[in-house]
């Protein structure tokens, strides 16, 4: 092997190495980023009632939650609020629906993510269960009321009234097409 060859094999392995530990650690800088530096909420599930315990409802205040629901271009899914507004007293627990609809001819796995808006109100709005913590699996033509269940926290800063709750979802490639491939399997199976 000549010296030449063995530091080009020597530099792309350095970039090979490199390159993987600069993808492995964006996860955790994102992280950081979201929650540190643009104090954004990220979510790690449900809060819990055993967190919220302890937190007294405010009777004098009202807060306004608004709902949005959207689906990325690639689902073929109909997905939207039953209600676009609520107007709930902060420390209490409160329950949405939302609506989604498979409008293809097969089963498709979809995948939601929550945005609260405005940024500074992300941390106090606390979902106690919420249909976005795991993947949802729409047969064809199936419709499905999808529940969220949340506490605004007495703490919210008083300059907030409004709350955006905005969903959207995702097609979830990679469950779809295992889905797609066992479903051959199962059928095979239940033959005579």
């Amino acid at each position: 092997m000549t010296p030449q060859l063995s530091g080009t094999l020597r530099r792309i392995a350095l970039i090979s190495v490199g390159s993987f530990v600069f993808a492995f650690s964006m996860v955790p800088l994102y992280n950081i980023a979201c929650e540190k530096v643009f104090g954004i909420k990220l979510e790690k599930g449900p809060t819990g009632q055993a967190q919220m315990a302890g937190v007294k409802p405010d009777p004098k205040r009202s807060v306004r939650v608004q709902f949005d629901g959207t689906v990325n271009s690639k689902l073929p899914w109909a997905f939207a609020p039953k209600q676009l507004t609520m107007d709930v007293q902060p420390g209490k627990q409160y329950e949405a629906l939302y609506v989604a609809r498979n409008q293809s001819q097969e089963a498709i796995v979809g995948q939601a993510a929550p945005s609260v808006a405005p940024v500074q109100a992300s941390s106090f709005f606390n979902k106690t269960e919420c249909f976005c913590f795991t993947q949802q699996t729409l047969l064809a033509g199936e419709e499905r009321l999808m529940p969220v269940r949340f506490i605004v926290d007495p703490a919210l800063p008083g300059d907030v009234s409004t709350i955006t709750l905005s969903y959207t979802f995702y097609l979830n490639d990679t469950a779809t097409a295992q889905l797609h491939a066992s479903q051959p399997v199962a059928a095979k199976a239940s033959a005579p």
